[in-house]
């Protein structure tokens, strides 16, 4: 519900803004996509399958679960991984190079983007690699025990560990510890705080925005990739199932996050949601007024 909620507000508050849209905070929108595209097409299936206390559907509706899943955390990856090398590169940059980061760029990217994570996700469906059940039973995702029972599960996993997990945190980590050191310097050479410009102020509001939604997303996901290894190397029947269980539902916690981290960051954003929240409400009293109002026709004519 959080997930739906406040995404959607960010997917409204970007139509509505459209022609007002960066293009950097395209891929703010692609973000938001995706945590929405997990939770309406995973969520109600994992839910239902943990009130019957067993996994629904049979093996068509594992794959398409963990298809799903996997197509939608490495395109929130990747996207992170984008944010952060366009806000070094703004970081670093001077306004007028700052320009050539256009929309249709950043839309190029985003394109990109998709298909190499819908690649990585069709990946097991063509040979290379498995999906199958969590240890817990009502969930499914990659089959991490295939690591060492196959030559194919290891080159899967091993690629997949490299090129949609540790290359894209890796540079999440670097592009913001060489922005942290830019702006330090920055900072260092005005002595005076109050001489500091509104625009480095801002960019530093949104520099802090961006590494705590990389901070939110990696956080969320540590615990489950830490219960995915042991089992790569470890019988999964070695783990309670509330211990593979907890991890996953963590993880999935992270596609509600952001929403709130724009809410207290960006005054813009707060605006917009305040809007929406006044127009629910006018709706919602107009409808209530206009049915009390036939209410009263229908008991006069009634009468």
């Amino acid at each position: 519900i959080l997930t739906i909620l406040g995404n959607s507000a960010v997917l409204a508050t970007a139509v509505k803004r459209s022609s007002l849209l960066k293009s950097p905070e395209l891929l703010t929108v692609n973000l938001a996509v995706a945590d929405m595209g997990m939770a309406l097409s995973m969520y109600p299936l994992a839910i239902a399958s943990a009130w019957n206390h067993a996994w629904l559907g049979g093996d068509a509706s594992c794959v398409y679960y963990a298809l799903m899943g996997f197509l939608f955390g490495v395109c929130s990856m990747m996207t992170l991984c984008a944010m952060a090398v366009i806000r070094l590169l703004l970081t670093n940059s001077s306004k007028s190079n700052s320009n050539r980061i256009t929309k249709n760029t950043v839309c190029i990217l985003i394109a990109f983007i998709w298909l190499y994570s819908l690649l990585w996700a069709i990946l097991p469906l063509v040979g290379w690699g498995y999906y199958g059940p969590e240890p817990f039973g009502i969930s499914c995702t990659i089959a991490w025990s295939k690591f060492h029972n196959s030559s194919n599960g290891f080159s899967f996993i091993l690629s997949m560990f490299l090129l949609c997990t540790v290359l894209p945190a890796l540079t999440i980590v670097a592009c913001y510890l060489g922005i942290a050191w830019k702006v330090h310097k920055a900072y260092q050479e005005i002595q005076n705080i109050d001489r500091i410009p509104n625009a480095a102020k801002l960019e530093k509001k949104l520099t802090l925005m961006a590494v705590l939604i990389s901070v939110g997303f990696l956080s969320s996901w540590t615990p489950y990739a830490a219960a995915s290894f042991w089992s790569i190397f470890n019988s999964s029947d070695s783990l309670q199932p509330v211990v593979t269980l907890l991890p996953c539902l963590f993880a999935k916690s992270s596609t509600a996050y952001n929403p709130f981290i724009y809410y207290v960051f960006s005054k813009t954003f707060r605006c917009e949601v305040k809007k929406l929240q006044c127009c629910c409400a006018w709706r919602v009293h107009y409808f209530s007024s206009d049915s009390s109002a036939e209410n009263r026709v229908s008991t006069l004519w009634g009468g």
